[in-house]
């Protein structure tokens, strides 16, 4: 679990930061278009951190940037820093995939009225080790040259170090940028703009900072309750091996009296 940055330190390549800068409609869509290669007439953001949940007994997931075109294409953009291993990296997007699809229908839709859908991560390393700054995946026939499933999904993964491919080339000048080099280029210079605009902005700093402090808090709890799950751990195997009361398995832990009774009622 990585380090909490200070503001002051928040750059593109941050969550948080990368999706206040693309509330900005005007630039978020340029974005698109020129990865794309498409022109749309407008998009639009359902939520600006959508959060989506199958069911209320399940955890929901959280998503970057979710934005619906004029024509109802979605997107999901997110900024991924972390390299992902053993297939974690596409998994997600598979995930996220069927939860845009679930979200949708769960709005009384029939599957027959799902809509084009991408799942784009701008990564700052390369997700498939071969240099490409961008991998594009649809579902395709094996045993067919060209004949695509036709489901409409697709993940696009950008690889902000790649070096072989052609992209648009603002796109690149991004990317460049999201690897930490100078703003290059209108586009991205608007981008670096927004940015420092985003930066200068009070409110969104406390915003921040309320996050981050809230953040803290959870990993506190979480390692106060892994540290409360391995002493149950511990009371139990002793319980079980030396045929102890829990009691004595406390006291051989050296468990305080104070907190013995709230670890009993949970042996």
């Amino acid at each position: 679990m990585g380090r909490i940055k200070e503001w002051e330190e928040l750059t593109i390549c941050d969550n948080f930061l990368f999706q206040k800068v693309m509330q900005n409609q005007r630039l978020c869509k340029r974005l698109i278009e020129k990865l794309l290669h498409i022109r749309i007439k407008s998009i639009s953001y359902p939520a600006a951190e959508k959060s989506i949940a199958v069911s209320a007994t399940q955890k929901s997931i959280r998503l970057d940037l979710y934005v619906e075109t004029d024509s109802g294409v979605i997107f999901d953009i997110e900024m991924q820093t972390l390299d992902g291993v053993e297939g974690w990296l596409p998994k997600r997007t598979r995930y996220y995939q069927s939860m845009i699809d679930l979200d949708v229908l769960g709005k009384g839709e029939d599957y027959t009225d799902l809509k084009p859908s991408y799942v784009i991560f701008i990564c700052t390393f390369d997700p498939f080790a071969t240099g490409r700054k961008i991998y594009t995946f649809t579902n395709r026939c094996h045993e067919e040259d060209g004949l695509e499933l036709g489901d409409e999904t697709t993940k696009i993964f950008l690889n902000a170090k790649g070096t072989v491919g052609e992209v648009d080339g603002d796109i690149g000048k991004f990317l460049a940028y999201v690897d930490g080099k100078a703003a290059e280029g209108k586009f991205t210079e608007d981008i670096a703009t927004e940015v420092d605009k985003v930066k200068q902005h009070k409110e969104t700093r406390v915003e921040y900072m309320t996050l981050m402090m809230e953040l803290k808090q959870q990993r506190r709890e979480g390692k106060r309750e892994g540290a409360e799950s391995k002493q149950v751990e511990d009371i139990r195997s002793l319980m079980e091996t030396m045929k102890w009361t829990a009691k004595q398995a406390m006291d051989a832990l050296k468990i305080p009296v104070a907190e013995q009774e709230k670890y009993a009622a949970l042996v």
